[in-house]
């Protein structure tokens, strides 16, 4: 059996494919290319063959096929208006993607976000949006094979709070018996992100007068360090200067509120989990893993998940497909209970939104 995951991220599309559950396909295209030429990466995919293929999903929608696909579907998928869409690539790339996939009739699967979730109590959801993407949740999946592999232990046992520190954005994800409980998105986390700001103060929005998309792609500690989007590897070089270091400072200060938050919820997880794009840059790792060892008692470790070098959410949306297919990795995709996954992602504001 082939599937491919595909992961729609702020600096990359990353695919991966599987053959009966091993890596076969590992590519990785700047989501500039992808907005001007979505037919390369399509290609690749069309070329992998694959059984099923878990598309771009960006906030996600209950589980769904392409034909199944309605106007609001992709519309939820990215929340931009459509004149805005040119200023973003990553959402540019996604849409094209989506409408290319539709016209071939490939075989292709959108899959939620955690908000969409029937594991995540509805409490937890009222006035939010972004409990983490698509993406993210399929990120706290592979975390849950991941634990599970690494301890021998049944998915039923597994409990950790991950965080990935993305390019663009943070999230983190508390999983309690095995299935996700809870999640912080990036547009709520109580922090800044490398790129995007973190949770917005209100006062802040309302005194900007009309917030618009992205806004949300700015306002990070590279943008606190250097008014620009300098390479992270750069940005880590750069640590022992001012304001450098107050914005690594202000990101690890984030972290430590939102996985206090997400260990709370779980009250008993078994340790930290560490991925993302910044938590492959050994220095800064290692001053989370330190900072949160001493924080929280508690075991931290990096994210391992399948070999290869795509992100570790198109891994993730690689053994979702797989599962959803009926392979290796079924009984893991039927104990999250993604063919459950309901509602929208609007559903539960209640605030009143220009649409």
């Amino acid at each position: 059996m082939r599937v491919v995951g595909v992961d729609p991220g702020t600096k990359s599309f990353d695919i991966i494919g599987l053959e009966d559950g091993k890596i076969k396909l590992d590519l990785s295209f700047p989501s500039e290319v992808v907005a001007e030429e979505p037919s390369k990466i399509v290609k690749a995919i069309e070329e992998f063959n694959a059984d099923i293929i878990i598309g771009p999903s960006g906030y996600g929608v209950p589980l769904k096929h392409i034909s199944e696909l309605t106007e609001k579907d992709r519309f939820e998928m990215t929340l931009v208006r459509e004149e805005e869409m040119r200023e973003i690539p990553v959402l540019i790339g996604l849409q094209k993607m989506v409408s290319e996939m539709a016209e071939k009739n490939m075989n292709v699967w959108f899959i939620p976000g955690v908000i969409h979730l029937p594991t995540v109590p509805e409490w937890r959801k009222y006035n939010k949006i972004d409990m983490g993407t698509a993406d993210k949740m399929a990120i706290t999946v592979l975390g849950i094979y991941d634990q599970a592999k690494r301890l021998g232990i049944d998915y039923s046992d597994v409990s950790f709070v991950l965080l990935e520190v993305g390019f663009g954005y943070n999230y983190a994800g508390a999983v309690k018996g095995g299935k996700i409980v809870d999640g912080i998105g990036g547009t709520i986390f109580p922090g800044p992100a490398y790129v995007n700001s973190g949770a917005l103060d209100g006062e802040v929005a309302y005194l900007m007068k009309e917030v618009k998309k992205w806004h949300l792609f700015w306002g990070g500690a590279s943008i606190i360090a250097a008014e620009k989007i300098l390479p992270p590897e750069e940005f880590a070089r750069r640590l022992d200067e001012e304001p450098f270091k107050k914005a690594w400072e202000a990101m690890k200060d984030g972290f430590v509120k939102a996985i206090a938050s997400e260990l709370a919820v779980v009250g008993d997880a078994e340790e930290i989990i560490l991925s993302g794009r910044l938590m492959r840059i050994d220095e800064l790792r290692k001053d989370v893993k330190d900072l949160f060892e001493e924080r929280f008692d508690l075991p931290v470790v990096k994210q391992r998940g399948l070999e290869g070098k795509a992100k570790e959410a198109a891994q993730g949306s690689a053994i979702i497909g797989d599962g959803l297919a009926g392979g290796e990795f079924k009984e893991l995709v039927e104990h999250v209970e993604i063919r459950k996954s309901y509602g929208s992602v609007l559903e539960w504001v209640k605030l009143p939104l220009a649409l």
